[in-house]
């Protein structure tokens, strides 16, 4: 900077004006090409920071969905496996010849509606991108819209699962009547002895009535319906979605 004083000082002094003036533009130029390498230096330090943010969320994200596509896995499997239990039900209703005794219809009652489906996705880290503003950080236009899309995904799969929830009460409501026996059910599938630690009762009410009931075969074919819809409009299409994000996401991992 003493060297460029010196020449603006000797200008002066000799009274060169127009290279005085060349001199102060060419410094000017300089001071703002300094500035310009300074902010692209800035700039792509703070891009750098970015990326090596956005692969850290990506990386979590990959496993979040890993994980929840496991889940949803099982949930198919399990949903599959209640929708084909309602089906042995009913094409055993009015079959006086059927080879069934006690036993095994509480156990394939057991096995049909016992468990309750619910998809409980691994959505914390992507939740917390979403409130935090951080999933603008996700450079994939098409992968960020599809993130956005996944969380209200959740709404449709939630009301369809309490659809399904609400025909599965309806078959257990017919247990509330006296003839019928949920205690035989549990006496008979093991689940008292088992699970409950409790001892089988000397004698069972009989469930095999039920085989002759229409309103338990109008609840185990709208069971039977809701079931199917289930995995056919909804968690088929949320799996061919999640398979698509887990796409994105690995091709976007360095």
């Amino acid at each position: 900077m003493k060297f460029f004083r010196s020449i603006r000082i000797r200008f002066i002094a000799e009274k060169k004006l127009s290279n005085y003036l060349v001199y102060a533009i060419g410094e000017i130029i300089l001071v703002v090409i300094g500035i310009l390498i300074a902010l692209a230096i800035n700039n792509s330090h703070e891009n750098r920071v970015v990326r090596e943010k956005e692969q850290t969320y990506l990386v979590g994200l990959r496993n979040e969905f890993q994980i929840s596509r496991l889940k949803l896995q099982e949930l198919i499997k399990v949903n599959g496996q209640n929708y084909e239990g309602a089906k042995k039900i009913v094409q055993l209703i009015g079959n006086e010849n059927a080879p069934l005794d006690e036993k095994e219809f509480s156990e394939l009652l057991y096995q049909t509606f016992a468990a309750d489906i619910a998809f409980n996705p691994n959505n914390s880290l992507l939740q917390e991108m979403i409130n935090t503003g951080r999933l603008k950080d996700i450079s994939n236009n098409k992968l960020r819209i599809r993130l956005t899309n996944w969380i209200s995904a959740q709404e449709d799969i939630s009301k369809q699962e309490h659809e399904l929830a609400v025909q599965r009460e309806k078959v257990l409501d017919m247990f509330h009547r006296e003839e019928y026996s949920i205690r035989t059910v549990f006496d008979l599938s093991g689940v008292s002895e088992e699970v409950m630690g409790l001892s089988r009762a000397h004698t069972h009410i009989s469930n095999l009535g039920l085989l002759q009931s229409v309103a338990f075969e109008n609840n185990i074919l709208l069971f039977m319906l809701t079931t199917h819809a289930t995995e056919v409009n909804h968690y088929l299409p949320l799996m061919e979605d999640m398979d698509f994000i887990l796409t994105l996401i690995n091709a976007e991992i360095k």
